[in-house]
Order: structure tokens, then sequence, then C-alpha cells
């Protein structure tokens, strides 16, 4: 029987004296909770190349302090200001930085459970039409464990941006690689798959509908907003207001899971929470919304942990543990 390879451990620096790292969401038994989880691009290139309109240094480390309240986040663009959102985001487990714009793929994740990995994978293929190509982007592979013998596979993804035919190519190409992945490591596990992704089920060309039926995937916001009513191909696309959105609006940040055989999954709650990752006079600390996302986990069959498939881990070492738990 193998189990997770173990974590290899050190300190984290945290700047936020009296924070605390998250708990799970309630005192439960071992075979059921509640995952809050979130993605968020957080804008993290170099001052003057970075769309967003707060200054980096600060609202990075704003935004650190903020995912306190989640569980499990994947973060995107998080290149040239990681030190700062960690200074503040006190996680126990903590992938670390593969490196600034131009070195890193700027995907992270932070979890209030035990993680596994990273693996690092980059995009088969990129445009340069829109700077793809400058950075190696593509997706992460992580494994959490929310309780003894549960075991999820999470997905950290960036797609090609962009909305020029070559764009839509590489998306696409990326989506499906990411399709062979999961395929080939995930089969019968639990997934979340959380990003961006750059795509809307909208826009013709984009193949974000595709990716979730050929891995079986369920979108929150699909089900829990729109009555699992799937936006159609080649529609006006469902825009957001710069401030205040809705959650009827279409988001290319995105959420999706499945269940596995021995871990179920379901979403409860959709939420875009722009109100708590903003500046005083209200402007967004990143140039994305932050997607969360309520998603009940329980032991579906024999939850014994006996994966044979254990993760390397790409970069620098293994998961930081860092935060108030940090050795």
């Amino acid at each position: 029987m193998a189990a997770l390879c173990p974590l290899i451990g050190v300190p984290a620096a945290t700047g936020l004296a009296n924070a605390t790292a998250p708990e799970p969401s309630a005192t439960v038994p071992a075979e059921s909770g509640t995952l809050r989880a979130m993605t968020y691009n957080i804008a993290g290139l170099p001052e003057l190349l970075s769309s967003a309109e707060t200054d980096r240094q600060t609202s990075t480390t704003t935004i650190g302090a903020g995912l306190n309240s989640y569980d499990l986040v994947n973060v995107q663009e998080d290149f040239n200001y990681h030190a700062a959102l960690y200074s503040t985001a006190v996680h126990p487990y903590r992938t670390p930085t593969s490196g600034g714009a131009g070195i890193g793929s700027g995907l992270n994740t932070l979890s209030a459970f035990p993680l596994e990995g990273p693996e690092r994978v980059t995009w088969e293929r990129c445009w340069i039409g829109t700077g793809d190509c400058l950075t190696p982007k593509g997706f992460t592979f992580t494994r959490v464990r929310p309780a003894d013998g549960l075991v999820i596979d999470v997905y950290n993804l960036h797609t090609d941006a962009g909305s020029e035919p070559n764009d839509l190519t590489a998306r696409a190409a990326n989506l499906d690689q990411l399709t062979r992945f999961i395929a080939a490591r995930s089969s019968g596990n639990a997934v979340i798959v959380m990003g961006d992704t750059n795509s809307r089920y909208t826009r013709a060309g984009d193949e974000i509908a595709e990716f979730v039926a050929a891995n079986n995937l369920r979108d929150p916001w699909v089900d829990l907003v729109r009555n699992g009513d799937v936006p159609v191909k080649g529609e006006p696309a469902l825009s957001c207001a710069e401030t205040s959105p809705t959650d009827d609006c279409e988001i290319v940040d995105k959420v999706l899971y499945r269940s596995g055989d021995r871990v179920s999954l379901e979403a409860t709650g959709y939420r875009n929470d722009h109100s708590r990752f903003a500046a005083a006079d209200g402007t967004p600390l990143s140039d994305h919304f932050p997607i969360a996302v309520d998603l009940d986990w329980s032991c579906a069959g024999d939850c014994v942990d006996d994966m044979d498939d254990p993760l390397r881990s790409d970069g620098v070492g293994s998961v930081d543990r860092g935060g108030s738990l940090g050795r």
C-alpha cells in the first residue's frame, strides 16, 4: 500500500502578527466536510506591465491576507510580488514560487489541508500575439488531502489569452493537453480544476464546454447560478460590469470539479467575491475577479489511501509548511 509522499517543510515568513492559518470549514467527522475554494488571477506582472489599477506591492499584500478565509486557493500571475503574497497568506501548505515573469509560470496553490506536489507542466503550444510565449505558462498538478484516506487531484491553469484565430487554436491545444494529462493521472479520482481559462462558453472557437464534457466536470456557475443552462456558443457574451458585477455574468476564471470513485464532491455555493478584494475606494485589487466555490466532500466508498502514483515535486523543493503551523 503506497501512501502519499511526505511533505518536506520549511518555514515561511509571516508579516501578519495576529494572522492564523485557515482551519477546515467546520468540526465534522473525518468522512465529510466543506472545502472553501477560490481561484484568483492576482495580476503579479511588474508594475509597468500590469493592467491592474492599484499599486501591486500593496495590493498583493492585501490579497494575501484576504485569501486566509479560504481553504484551497489557486492563484495565477503570482510573479514579481510573490513574497508580498506569502507574507500575509498564512496557509500551512503552499507551493513555492517557480520564478518571476519570464521565468516562472505564475501558478501557485495554498491549502489549509495537507498538499502534495506540485508538478509543473508547460503548455506544448502558445501564440505570441498577447505575449503568452514570454513566460512558461501551463498548469500545475497537486493533491490535497482533506482527511485521512481522502485525496483530491487539484489542477491550476492559465491558458493562452486573446481571441484571434491563433489564440483560439493555442488555447484549444492547451485544454486538450490538460485533458490528456487528467486522463493519464487522475482516472477514477475526484478532481478540481480551477484557474484562468481565458475562455467563454459563448465565444465561437473556445472549447471550454468540450473540455468540461471530456473530463466529466461540473461547473458550479452553470449548475447553481444558471440552473444547469449552459450558455450557447455564438451567442452574445455575458459580460460583467467593471464594478459590482453580479454572479450572472460569465467569468473566464473558473472552478470546475468532479467526484471520484472514493471521494464525492458537490458544489453548494458560487460567489464572485470582488467586494472582499477591493481598495478603500472600491477599486479592484486585480484586473481579474476572485471566484469562490463551496464544495462539500465526503467519502464515497473505501477511503483507504493505496494510490501508487506519487507526485514528483518540480521547481524549488516541495510544498512549503508556512503560516502559524510552520516548522
